[in-house]
């Protein structure tokens, strides 16, 4: 220990004798020759963006890397400062966000290929040459599908599907921005659908984008479902965006929040490639924010539909109704008839038959009883006529009022009859309105479509022309690439080359012959 110490002090005393004491920047600049001289290559790294800030003066792009434990605490390991500059800025970006549908965002993990630089007023960073979006593309998708499992693990992928959609949604809480264009549209085609239907619509304002969305929107639903009785179901909407602005809607934490609302979700996040983790636990998922308000207005109009076949089915059956009805009086009236008619003629014969009887009797009988007999006749003629006219006067009135009944109920038919002709002309004319408003919305909609489609093709073309412009080899050469050929072959690999061979290079201006001297093959993980 003693001898530790003494060579100690010894070499701080050769320190301090033979060398000056090292200024701040002459510190930093040993230091920054040692950083080069251990780490002179390129790298590979892999790092998260936990900033991205382009500077509008200088045009280089300016990152803030991390590297973080694995897990739900997700504990910072690392972090460093990174420089794009801008001579490769614009060419990386671009094609970066080609491949990924993606801006180099906050939130991205990338692997990206790199220099360590340090200096002596600044300190240490990284200056990044080129970055692989294929890294990045299979890290989102591995995010997105652990997060499915983990939600239909947790039974939570289809929970939301289970709430019970009413025929008629009407009472709708919406979760939006009320500035967003989308917003309005939604608004705009339910207030004036063709159909006049009504819709009580509630706006629970939210950030649709951005760090803040997630928290945000789960804030908006917490306050829809303490207001669960006043609503039929929750509409979240958003307008058209770029690809990273609907990463918020893969997050577990809102697609959990989505799925357990004790209200049926709608979707309209307004974006065509890809479906989003919320619109898959959704319970009914659709494209944009018109979409939805389209679907809301057929259902209330397949609803109508109903609504008019139970009402011709209810016409139908009062028609069969008043005519069987109008047949048992028909049937009443001519039994009573054969019944009357059944009784004279019975009546009739018995008075014929007393009549032989009698005049069978012998003659003293007859002159004897003559007297009685026709007293007993006028009595019994009288009694029958009495009898045929109370008959005859009892018929007289139920003919009367079988008469007034069947006119009663002729007329209540009629007046039916032509009620229901005034609703099934009225109805007539309302559904021919709503056909022709129905055409002319389609009309409508397949110009806009045709619109929008030539647009996007347009669109494409742009983009081809712009990539087939970027592989231009003229292009290559003013970027300060050069090409290079042996033989009269252009160059791709130290294959191709052997000691002695005489390369020519072209330049943007001019060119230049050089012969090989060495070969070196390539060091993959320097």
């Amino acid at each position: 220990m003693g001898t530790y110490f003494q060579s100690y002090r010894e070499e701080i005393s050769l320190t301090v004798s033979t060398n000056r004491p090292l200024t701040l920047y002459e510190f930093n600049h040993r230091l920054r020759e040692e950083i080069e001289n251990a780490l002179p290559h390129r790298y590979w790294i892999i790092a998260e963006i936990s900033e991205a800030r382009v500077h509008h003066g200088s045009g280089h792009c300016y990152l803030t890397l991390t590297d973080k434990e694995p897990g739900p605490k997700a504990t910072l390991t690392a972090q460093a400062r990174a420089t794009i500059w801008k001579r490769q800025y614009q060419e990386i970006a671009t094609f970066f966000e080609e491949q990924t549908g993606h801006p180099l965002k906050g939130g991205l993990k990338i692997l990206f290929n790199a220099s360590p630089r340090f200096h002596e007023l600044y300190g240490f960073s990284l200056d990044i040459h080129d970055i692989d979006p294929t890294y990045t593309l299979g890290d989102l998708a591995r995010q997105r599908q652990e997060t499915i499992l983990r939600l239909q693990k947790e039974g939570l992928l289809d929970l939301n599907k289970q709430q019970l959609l009413p025929e008629v949604p009407q009472r709708l809480a919406v979760i939006s921005s009320p500035t967003a264009a989308g917003y309005q549209d939604f608004v705009s085609q339910l207030e004036h659908n063709p159909f006049g239907y009504s819709f009580q619509l509630t706006l629970f304002e939210a950030s649709v984008q951005g760090a803040e969305a997630v928290s945000s929107i789960r804030a908006a639903l917490n306050r829809v479902a303490l207001q669960r009785p006043a609503f039929d179901a929750v509409i979240i909407i958003r307008g058209g965006g770029s690809q990273t602005d609907l990463l918020c809607f893969d997050r577990y934490e809102l697609a959990a929040t989505v799925a357990q609302m004790p209200l049926p979700v709608l979707t309209g996040i307004g974006h065509e490639r890809d479906e989003s983790i919320t619109d898959l636990v959704a319970h009914t998922p659709l494209k944009t924010p018109t979409a939805v308000a389209a679907y809301l207005v057929d259902r209330c109009n397949e609803y109508e539909a109903k609504i008019e076949t139970i009402f011709l089915q209810i016409k139908d059956a009062a028609t069969a109704l008043a005519v069987v009805e109008e047949r048992r009086i028909t049937q009443l009236t001519n039994q009573l008839q054969q019944r009357t008619n059944g009784f004279l003629q019975t009546r009739q014969f018995q008075l014929e038959c007393q009549t032989r009887t009698l005049s069978d009797k012998p003659k003293n009988y007859l002159t004897q009883e003559q007297r009685h007999v026709m007293c007993e006749e006028l009595r019994l003629t009288h009694s029958v006529e009495q009898l045929l006219r109370a008959k005859e006067a009892k018929q007289h009135q139920y003919l009367q009022t079988l008469e007034h009944e069947s006119t009663q109920k002729v007329t209540a038919g009629q007046r039916k009859l032509t009620h229901i002709e005034h609703c099934v002309q009225h109805g007539s004319e309302l559904r021919l309105q709503k056909a022709k408003l129905a055409f002319q919305k389609n009309q409508q909609r397949l110009l806009y479509g045709a619109k929008d489609h030539l647009q996007t093709k347009s669109h494409q073309l742009q983009i081809v022309a712009m990539d087939i412009r970027s592989h231009d080899p003229e292009v290559m050469l003013m970027r300060g690439y050069t090409l290079t050929y042996v033989n009269g072959k252009l160059l791709r690999s130290i294959e191709q080359l052997s000691p002695g061979d005489e390369l020519k290079t072209r330049l943007l201006v001019g060119s230049l012959t050089s012969t090989v001297t060495n070969i070196q093959e390539p060091d993959l993980f320097n």
